[in-house]
């Protein structure tokens, strides 16, 4: 039967006016079994899909029932108004089943525009029916039926996200750890462009233009996105799966491969939108990326100085380069994956890039600590048994050479081509390094020298013996080995094995003092101090060391002031050797008094009195020579033959 048979006749007005009557159950009691047919009817439609007749004689009884609803409502009758109610309880039922079937169609949107897209737009139709009939209803304001408003067309939304955000955001704990991150991200990826293409082309037709759908749908997978990967990260991802994460969502997620995709430009726009991942959020992956990173760096440097370790007591000497200079591995291996890290970083953000950069720097610095160590180390077991290791002084060579090789890479791992100063507290762990490596090569060179050197000053070092050609041979064995570190070193090292011939031979004439008797012997004194000065200043001439750049100057100037012949110049002599060697202390010039054999009381008073009233402060860059030899307390001295000693 249809419907309208059962619809009594409207007034005017459009609401159906009650009879006057005590008893409105009277008036209504041939409605509920006409309206329970509808029911049926309507119950029939839905089970059929056929989803609009349904909604049409669906609204027609709530209709009925709101109309009735109201006049008892106007007439103050609240008693009947729970009747009327009881009469249509098969209204909510309808009304649930209908909606359940909206919400399946809507939550299959985007396989029924492809597919069926009459139901989907069905749907919508319905849905919008509804949205009318609630803001007619909002607008009167005067009476509210049951179940008003609807609101089907935010819970419309709502279940479009809920499918949007379903269980491709909720991917099991494995897919988003480890190598299954990267598989789970790239199937978001595709997933995501793909359906917002449909949108674009299809679901964009199939509702009003004022649904805004392709920017509800995108802006829906960008915040569930965020959630999404703010979820990932509440794990312990590895540094492969942080940079995954952080290379997706600062650069693939808007780039030409997904919402920058050829296809959903210019309509898709999500520019507008807060950040994937907040500034706070970058940063905080960051610094957990450089985290593991360091813990990465650390590790592989760590066995690389165990291998270079392992090298330095091996039975062979050191690799060279082509030039014939010592070198390892060490520098290449460690530059390289500073520089990869560095690099890879890139990719990302610049702040990335700064804070690996950083974190490289500190990274060497503390493994050049560490370096030092295992050479101090070294350097012990050496002292032990000079024969181990068997190419000591060659591995030593290496790591300056090697020292060097840092020193010169460090400023190409700023990222930024025009900044390539190196960090001050770097370039200080590389200075140590280098003074330490140079320390224990001056300490071989001098266990060498000192048998020699105990020997100054003696008879027969006095009557011209090869004492001094002795010290040039060992000198000259050690420049070799010395030519085979790059020419910046080989200068330092040669320059400071000078100063140690110089200091060694000062402190040998200083603290096993000798007394000239006679004119005579101070001229055979200073006969033999020119003759070592000299051979000596000529062997490191021939080696490259300038003579200004030699402390050798100071055993002239000290024999000048030993050969002068009246000693009541000493005190002008002594104010010029104070002048030029400001480092000389009165113990020094008092020793080189004694030395002289003839030197009165008066005179040396006055020569230490001109030293109280001329003190000397040491200019910048000065390089001391006296203040490392500490003259001895007196004793009985050393005569250079029998006889009375002065």
């Amino acid at each position: 039967m249809g419907f309208r048979g059962v619809l009594p006749p409207r007034e005017t007005g459009g609401a159906r006016a009650l009879p006057e009557t005590r008893d409105a159950e009277e008036q209504l009691h041939p409605v509920p079994v006409e309206v329970h047919e509808v029911f049926s009817h309507i119950l029939q439609l839905l089970h059929g899909q056929h989803l609009l007749e349904a909604h049409v004689e669906l609204m027609m009884v709530e209709q009925l029932r709101d109309d009735i609803l109201s006049q008892l409502h106007l007439r103050g009758l609240s008693g009947a108004q729970t009747t009327v109610l009881s009469y249509f309880s098969g209204l909510q039922d309808l009304n649930e089943s209908l909606a359940k079937q909206l919400w399946d169609i809507v939550g299959s949107s985007l396989r029924l525009v492809r597919e069926d897209p009459v139901l989907f737009v069905t749907a919508v139709r319905i849905i919008e029916r509804e949205e009318k009939i609630d803001d007619a209803l909002l607008l009167e304001a005067t009476f509210l039926p049951p179940g008003r408003p609807k609101g089907w067309r935010q819970k419309f939304y709502q279940v479009l996200q809920d499918t949007i955000t379903g269980g491709r955001f909720h991917a099991p704990r494995l897919d988003a750890e480890g190598p299954g991150l990267a598989k789970h991200l790239a199937a978001l990826q595709k997933d995501i462009v793909s359906e917002l293409h449909v949108v674009k082309d299809l679901m964009v037709q199939c509702v009003p233009a004022h649904y805004n759908i392709l920017s509800v749908c995108t802006a829906t997978y960008h915040q569930a996105l965020s959630s999404h990967l703010q979820e990932i990260l509440r794990e312990d991802l590895d540094k492969q799966g942080l940079f995954l994460l952080l290379e997706w969502a600062l650069r693939v997620y808007h780039s030409p491969e997904m919402m920058g995709h050829p296809d959903l430009l210019p309509e898709v726009d999500v520019s507008a939108l807060d950040p994937l991942m907040s500034s706070e959020l970058v940063d905080q992956t960051e610094r957990r990326y450089v985290m593991k990173v360091k813990a990465s760096v650390v590790e592989w440097m760590q066995r690389t100085l165990e291998v270079e370790f392992k090298e330095w007591f091996r039975e062979e000497e050191p690799e060279t380069d082509h030039e014939g200079f010592f070198q390892s591995a060490l520098p290449a291996i460690v530059m390289q994956m500073l520089n990869e890290n560095i690099q890879v970083a890139s990719l990302i953000t610049n702040s990335l890039q700064q804070k690996i950069y950083n974190m490289a720097l500190e990274e060497l610095e503390a493994f050049l600590g560490r370096l030092r160590e295992a050479l101090v180390q070294c350097g012990k077991e050496h002292q032990q048994d000079r024969a181990v290791p068997k190419y000591y002084i060659s591995h030593l060579l290496a790591v300056l050479n090697n020292n060097l090789a840092l020193s010169n890479s460090v400023s190409s791992l700023h990222p930024d081509t025009a900044c390539r100063e190196v960090p001050g507290s770097l370039q200080a762990a590389l200075d140590r390094m280098q003074k330490k490596a140079t320390q224990l090569l001056l300490e071989e060179l001098l266990l060498d020298l000192q048998p020699l050197c105990l020997q100054l000053p003696s008879r027969k070092w006095l009557s011209g013996s090869q004492l001094v050609g002795s010290m040039c041979e060992v000198i000259d064995k050690y420049a070799k080995d010395f030519s085979r570190v790059r020419k910046p070193v080989f200068t330092l090292l040669l320059a400071e094995t000078e100063l140690l011939v110089a200091n060694q031979y000062l402190r040998a004439l200083l603290q096993r003092k000798m007394v000239c008797k006679s004119r005579e012997e101070r001229g055979q004194l200073c006969h033999r101090l020119l003759q070592d000065a000299t051979q000596l200043r000529e062997l490191f001439c021939g080696l490259g060391l300038d003579r200004g750049q030699q402390s050798l100057e100071a055993v002239f100037a000290l024999r000048e002031l030993i050969c002068l012949k009246d000693p009541a110049l000493l005190s002008l002599e002594v104010l010029g050797f104070i002048t030029k060697y400001p480092d000389v202390s009165d113990e020094h010039i008092s020793t080189l008094l004694d030395i002289r054999g003839d030197v009165s009381k008066e005179v040396r008073h006055v020569v230490l009195e001109m030293m109280a009233q001329h003190p000397q402060a040491l200019p910048e860059g000065y390089r001391p020579i006296f203040s490392t030899i500490l003259v001895p307390v007196p004793e009985l001295p050393f005569c250079l033959r029998k006889g009375k000693c002065a």
